[in-house]
């Protein structure tokens, strides 16, 4: 629920808009060294002494792209800011800062905000990155969220969707479908709870997927781990949208085909089961369902000895000539091609 009935209650009127981002954004200091200016002027101040600058932006609107029934605010804050630094880690570059903009209806009081910005407070912490700007609106449709996140890289080190080339392996980060699948427990909890208010689920057997949607995290580890194994992508996108939607888009901008394994998507024991449970086919949510923000890279064939064994990374195949186009080959060999039929908001 949005929050308890018997908290007290902030008008945001009371403050006004300049009184509103004095207050929620009191607590955020800067720590990068790129950060020169952050909030208080027209504008921010970054200074990144000849690297690379990467900035990316996401709009997130209730109703569309979260919903506060199920979803709590302060986890809402972090999940806006870490899908950004997703995108911009998709780069194998380091995210540096953030701005954080809200529209608001006058049913959000001043502490919802409040536990809002935790969350955004807490990833920033985590992630290493400097609010340093946004913009706060009123709305007459709930609430809708937009971040810019800002990075960093050496010209070199940066990797794009179109460096595949023919014979690539293609590896990912971590397992996936988990957030769809866990976006499926929290729905069906939902009307559950319509029917019945008293009714209180157990969500405990599905900790791991439902944190996978709540509560994602960028993998700011990989590029890291990229880098000391002394590993450099081909190519490299973040997995927002379903796997087969981001190897399209890898195949598109590299002019290359791919040969994806069935057998060699990774899926945590607790998607299968809850598949399973829904009647639902494992190895499609795995392509179809989006928001597991894990990485998606290519690598050229001799650098797998740097890489086998890890167990943050999976080989899932190999790209091909582009005249091969994009398929999935399934357990039994039959080869299937791959649809984008991930997250489409329209």
């Amino acid at each position: 629920m949005l929050e308890d009935k018997n908290q007290a209650r902030t008008a945001l009127e009371k403050l006004g808009e300049i009184g509103l981002i004095k207050h929620l954004t009191k607590n955020f200091g800067l720590k990068q060294k790129s950060s020169i200016k952050g909030i208080g002027d027209d504008a921010a101040v970054l200074d990144f002494n000849g690297k690379k600058a990467v900035i990316s932006t996401d709009l997130l609107i209730e109703g569309v792209h979260f919903d506060l029934s199920y979803m709590p605010l302060k986890h809402l804050g972090y999940k806006s800011v870490v899908v950004n630094l997703s995108d911009i880690y998709a780069m194998n570059a380091m995210a540096t800062q953030v701005t954080v903009s809200l529209a608001v209806s006058n049913r959000f009081p001043l502490e919802a905000l409040e536990d809002f910005y935790a969350g955004v407070a807490a990833a920033c912490e985590l992630y290493g990155v400097d609010l340093v700007g946004g913009d706060t609106t009123s709305s007459t449709k709930g609430m809708l969220i937009s971040i810019t996140a800002i990075g960093e890289a050496n010209e070199n080190d940066l990797v794009y969707r179109s460096g595949a080339k023919e014979n690539d392996l293609l590896v990912v980060t971590g397992d996936l479908g988990g957030a769809y699948m866990g976006l499926q427990v929290l729905e069906r909890e939902k009307e559950v709870f319509k029917v019945n208010p008293q009714n209180q689920p157990d969500l405990e057997p599905y900790s791991y997927i439902v944190e996978r949607q709540l509560k994602p995290e960028a993998r700011k580890d990989i590029v890291e781990l990229l880098k000391k194994l002394e590993v450099h992508p081909t190519a490299m996108i973040d997995i927002s949208d379903g796997l087969s939607s981001e190897i399209l888009h890898l195949c598109e901008q590299s002019n290359v085909g791919c040969h994806l394994y069935e057998d060699k998507i990774p899926l945590d024991p607790t998607v299968i089961s809850t598949t399973e449970e829904f009647k639902m086919d494992s190895t499609m949510i795995a392509l179809s369902g989006g928001e597991d923000y894990e990485l998606l890279f290519t690598i050229d064939q001799k650098e797998f000895p740097k890489i086998k064994g890890n167990p943050n990374l999976t080989v899932l195949g190999h790209m091909t000539e582009k005249n091969m186009g994009a398929h999935l080959i399934a357990r039994d060999g039959t080869k299937i091609p791959l649809k984008a039929q991930g997250w489409n908001s329209f």
